[in-house]
């Protein structure tokens, strides 16, 4: 398979980072053993499945401090570090969670927090700058402008450079914006997962914030791999078999809206989750978005998302179904 999305690389915000269509999500190669596990992963897959997005044209990995409780990084980093092509992807990576000795999971926005994880991610990923720092969720709400004072000032240290907001409301946005211009926003969005669009995504939109969304296949419900069975045999250490959208009554919906996915993308020779994929870029407001992938078949059969986009008829034919058969 070979896919060339030179042409179609995208400006981030009002920062200078060219971004592929879809980036690589390290949110699973963080493996079992924590809260928001995706259950057992091996690392040799992992390091496999960013190698492939990579030579396949991906110039992005999204991740995470608390993926993996630190794992996740460090697998980022030895995948960056033994690729062998001449260009190396932007990393981006997120603070805010933290951890317990006993891997329970916290929230902190305190400056001191904030700078002593970024040394944490910096010493992980083996980077001497993180090209996009993202605070991961706004809690608690009223030390965001702290927060986010304190990126900015390890952005003008050098340690960072671009910082931007995942999970974070329009009006959260308009409140640190005063402090220091946002380039990005990272929030849920995917055909099933539609509030954004009410109030988020126009306020970036206006506000020229770079969007980058996360789990445009819902979390894998929309891949195509998905089956009541395998709903009903997720690991117990899997949080999705805590989703209200992989139980019934949502799911028996959920998979009709893939077989509609399936027929679409089946005249174009592409799995259902790149359809799911290009639906989320279809929305003007989306500069990116965000594909997990646990080994290398996986990132071949959703690399088609670099270049597939819907028709106008295919996406309401989409958006019938969605309003036919709401949650």
């Amino acid at each position: 398979m070979s896919i060339s999305v030179v042409s179609s690389l995208r400006t981030l915000g009002n920062s200078d980072l060219q971004l592929s269509p879809i980036g690589f999500g390290a949110w699973a190669l963080g493996g079992a053993g924590w809260q928001f596990a995706w259950g057992p992963q091996d690392d040799n897959d992992s390091i496999a499945a960013i190698h492939r997005a990579l030579s396949l044209g991906v110039n992005w990995i999204d991740t995470a401090a608390i993926y993996g409780l630190g794992h996740s990084e460090e697998v980022v980093a030895r995948a960056v570090k033994s690729f062998p092509g001449p260009q190396k992807p932007y990393i981006f990576t997120k603070c805010s969670r933290r951890w317990n000795a006993d891997g329970s999971i916290y929230s902190s926005l305190e400056p001191g927090s904030l700078a002593e994880e970024l040394e944490g991610s910096l010493r992980r990923l083996g980077v001497e700058t993180v090209d996009l720092y993202q605070i991961h969720w706004p809690n608690p709400d009223e030390e965001i402008e702290r927060a986010w004072e304190a990126l900015a000032t390890l952005r003008r240290q050098g340690k960072i450079r671009w910082i931007g907001v995942s999970n974070f409301s329009a009006a959260q946005m308009q409140r640190i914006q005063r402090i220091a211009p946002i380039t990005s926003l990272q929030p849920p969005y995917s055909m099933l997962r539609r509030a954004v669009e009410e109030t988020v995504l126009p306020f970036a939109q206006a506000n020229g914030i770079g969007v980058i969304n996360y789990s445009p296949m819902l979390s894998g419900m929309l891949t195509g791999k998905m089956t009541a069975e395998r709903a009903a045999s997720l690991p117990q250490n899997d949080w999705r078999r805590n989703n209200v959208e992989f139980a019934e009554p949502r799911l028996s919906r959920n998979l009709r809206l893939v077989d509609l996915l399936r027929a679409i993308g089946s005249a174009h020779g592409v799995e259902p989750g790149v359809v799911a994929v290009a639906w989320t870029l279809h929305n003007p407001a989306i500069t990116a978005a965000i594909v997990g992938g646990r080994s290398a078949g996986q990132v071949e059969e959703l690399a088609p998302a670099l270049e597939f986009r819907l028709s106008q008829d295919e996406f309401a034919r989409i958006n019938a179904f969605l309003s036919a058969n709401p949650a």
